[in-house]
């Protein structure tokens, strides 16, 4: 293929205003924008990490937390190997969605997605209405990984970023590492490396069988 360069599609979710546009733009351009607007739709941004002495390139989709353009999530599920799953620390509301956003998630999603609660707005530690305690318990029951960072001070975000893409690279060494020493049928061993739409350069041996 001639690149070590292994491209991966992570997602944003969680209901509108939690912050999700500011940690893409800190994450990939290090930027904040106390005016951000309501996303219309989907948009991406990229950025490269280096994990693990391979070259990671994570395309990061964030899509508007409204109701109105629930009829994207399919094609928006699709192919992702990761999501941040979205609340804001200081509005209980945004957390108490988590539980949607999840079933959502995994009835649209593939069953490997590695998945990451953030609470975000840490900053709001004065107006903090969901308890971390609270909110890493509801992780640790749903095997979700959690962080609580901040996309206006950038506290935790390149760590909630890093932590998702090193976490599908360790469940990809899991899966490969199972395959190779067990054989018995139910191993569930399904190869997401890359979806087919977008990155055709590379192709993916297991969409063989995808209409295209």
């Amino acid at each position: 293929q001639g690149s070590d360069t292994k491209q991966r599609k992570f997602v944003l979710i969680g209901d509108s205003g939690v912050g999700k546009s500011n940690l893409l733009s800190r994450f990939t351009r290090n930027e904040f924008n106390l005016e951000s607007k309501s996303t219309i739709g989907v948009e991406f941004a990229t950025r490269s990490l280096q994990v693990d002495g391979k070259t990671i390139k994570a395309q990061i989709w964030d899509t508007a937390g409204q109701e109105r353009y629930r009829a994207i999530t399919s094609a928006y599920y699709r192919g992702a190997v990761g999501a941040l799953l979205v609340y804001d620390i200081a509005k209980h509301l945004t957390y108490e969605n988590v539980e949607r956003w999840l079933k959502e998630l995994r009835d649209h999603a593939d069953n490997n997605i590695v998945i990451m609660l953030v609470g975000n707005k840490s900053d709001l530690r004065h107006l903090r209405a969901v308890p971390t305690d609270e909110a890493r318990a509801f992780a640790e029951k749903n095997t979700l990984s959690f962080i609580e960072t901040s996309a206006l001070d950038s506290t935790n975000v390149e760590e909630a970023f890093k932590n998702i893409l090193t976490g599908k690279e360790e469940s990809d060494k899991q899966i490969s590492d199972r395959s190779a020493h067990d054989d018995s049928p139910g191993n569930n061993v399904v190869d997401i490396s890359v979806p087919p739409t977008t990155d055709g350069q590379r192709g993916n041996k297991m969409a063989c069988c995808q209409s295209l």
